[in-house]
């Protein structure tokens, strides 16, 4: 603690030096004109010109001073996107907190908050610009400045009530240094530079209190880190008598967590935010993926047994409003998708995922493919090369018929596996499948755009705060997909369409892969490896002995829509 101390002065000692140097011109003009006014200094000649020289000094000193303070107190920090906990909605859970607190000599957060993420902090949220709300307002005033905590999530939901509070007691210890004069000081003024930075950023009216601030933060940067290391090490030594050796255990969860929870976002939920529709119940999910991972990763073992125990979810009176509200706010932060939900921006349940995203999915994935392939010309059985000097060859049809005696579409195909099979096997397959994944990287470019362009006519962002809503993401899952990337898993759709068409299959859901094909309820996994075969290698006999065994008819054409 003395160390965080130590650093905080050191914090405030540069918003005192920038004081000093704001006054230094004022104080200059005082001791100059006092010393006319006095008679100690002579007036008239130079002396009247650098009076008046230091006084207008000052004096812009002073508006430009007033100015970058005036945008440091205004501006408004940044605020963690949550989803706030009222404590009629969680009574157990703020009991448990209060009672922690207790045990650890410190103050009670003010408020408790969740985060679609696999952390927990402390956050302050006393700027004016937070506490709009009268509840809130009312709240700070019975509590004091204590910060919010912010709970992650899919904690709730994975650990168990003695685990999570275990988790929870370093980040509760917290609330003691916070509420150090000194501290607080030194974090406001922090926070303030960093808001001004970002109010002044694509303003020139105030290019000079970006400057400044910029300034002011590089001094203070290093003194800043310092002190919330000091801050972290004293709340981690205050919480060693509280639950200590459950805290082992609790940590070994965190990761657990968080590798399930980045499969599920990754594998589950981004295939369903792609289709316009959000799962409404992701920490949930998050149990049957961990669960899952558990059972497969023997590193996990034995971690499924404590599920008999009560889940920290428990704690909430209405687990499944709360879940729900956090899987809008995952969607948006990691997706860009709206606030509201619409026709295009629709919730679904587990139970409905594999009809409503997955088959659907598919049979997008399935015409998108074909309608790529119908743009790339075929070959006319038994024409023969044209060569003429200074022209582009153009394949003949045999019988004297050329391309513009047959009709339009005569180039079309029904959308079959067989077609796709006999267009990228053999020799001139390597070029067709460079040019699908050249067009259809465009494709989805193009669709990219257009989703945008209803963001900015406001079909996203219309309500909500406006950093979190709006044309992007805050935090993407994953970068764009490439060319091979994507004519791989349009040909995957494509087989998968033609398995459940033909072979009985079913759209199914794997909660650590995503969509998954069922068949006779088992899940295939080799599909993806003769897919591969034939992309990369232009070598087709894998796939079509897979659908042999499967029973798929790759010359009957699949349903696209």
């Amino acid at each position: 603690m003395r160390v965080a101390r130590s650093q905080a002065l050191a914090v405030l000692r540069v918003r005192s030096t920038a004081l000093a140097v704001a006054l230094l011109p004022a104080a200059a003009a005082v001791v100059l004109l006092s010393g006319i006014a006095m008679g100690r200094i002579p007036g008239g000649g130079g002396w009247d010109t650098a009076r008046w020289a230091v006084t207008g000094a000052a004096v812009l000193a002073l508006a430009l001073a007033a100015a970058v303070t005036a945008v440091v107190v205004r501006a408004r920090p940044a605020l963690s996107p949550t989803v706030p906990i009222p404590e009629e909605t969680a009574p157990d859970l703020y009991r448990l907190v209060r009672d922690l607190a207790e045990r650890l000599d410190v103050p009670p957060p003010s408020a408790m908050a969740l985060t679609p993420d696999c952390d927990s902090w402390l956050e302050d949220r006393t700027h004016p610009a937070h506490r709009s709300p009268l509840g809130a307002r009312r709240r700070l005033r019975r509590t004091g400045a204590a910060p919010v905590l912010v709970i992650g999530s899919p904690f709730l939901w994975w650990m168990r009530v003695a685990e999570l509070r275990a988790l929870l007691a370093p980040v509760v210890a917290g609330t003691g240094p916070s509420a150090h004069p000194d501290i607080a000081a030194a974090r406001r003024f922090v926070r303030g530079l960093d808001a001004a930075v970002a109010v002044a950023a694509g303003r020139p009216a105030l290019a000079f209190v970006g400057v400044v601030a910029r300034l002011l933060l590089h001094s203070c940067r290093d003194h800043a880190a310092e002190m919330e290391r000091g801050v972290a090490a004293a709340a981690s030594e205050r919480a060693q008598g509280v639950d200590y050796g459950l805290r082992i255990v609790a940590q070994e969860q965190v990761g657990l967590a968080y590798a399930g929870w980045d499969r599920l976002l990754n594998r589950v939920a981004l295939p369903a935010w792609r289709m316009g529709r959000w799962p409404s119940r992701l920490d949930a999910g998050v149990v049957s993926a961990l669960t899952e991972l558990s059972r497969r990763d023997r590193l996990a073992e034995g971690f499924t047994t404590r599920l008999g125990e009560r889940p920290a979810c428990d704690l909430l009176e209405e687990p499944g409003a709360i879940d729900e509200a956090a899987s809008l706010l995952a969607a948006r932060l990691f997706h860009g998708g709206s606030a509201e939900t619409g026709p295009d921006w629709s919730p679904v349940a587990w139970s409905e995922y594999p009809e409503e995203v997955v088959d659907r999915k598919w049979r997008l994935e399935a015409a998108r493919l074909h309608r790529v392939l119908d743009d790339i010309p075929e070959p006319v059985p038994g024409a023969v090369p044209v060569t003429i000097p200074g022209a582009v060859p153009e394949p003949v049809p045999a019988h004297g018929a050329t391309p513009g005696d047959l009709p339009p579409g005569a180039f079309a195909a029904a959308p079959t596996v067989a077609r796709v099979l006999a267009r990228l096997a053999g020799p001139a397959g390597s070029g067709v499948a460079e040019a699908l994944e050249v067009r259809l990287s465009a494709e989805v470019a193009r669709e990219a755009a257009r989703e945008e362009l209803a963001a900015r006519r406001g079909a996203f962002g219309a309500a909500g705060d406006p950093r979190v809503d709006g044309l992007a993401p805050l935090f993407p899952l994953q970068p764009p997909r490439s060319g091979r990337e994507l004519l791989t898993d349009h040909v995957t759709a494509m087989v998968c369409c033609a398995a459940v068409d033909t072979a009985g299959a079913a759209p199914g859901l794997d909660w650590l892969d995503g969509p998954a094909l069922l068949i006779g309820g088992a899940r295939r996994a080799d599909l993806a490896r003769t897919v591969l075969s034939l992309i990369e290698d232009g070598d087709g006999e894998p796939l079509r002995v897979w659908l042999g065994e499967v029973g798929v008819r790759p010359e009957k054409p699949v349903r696209l829509v």
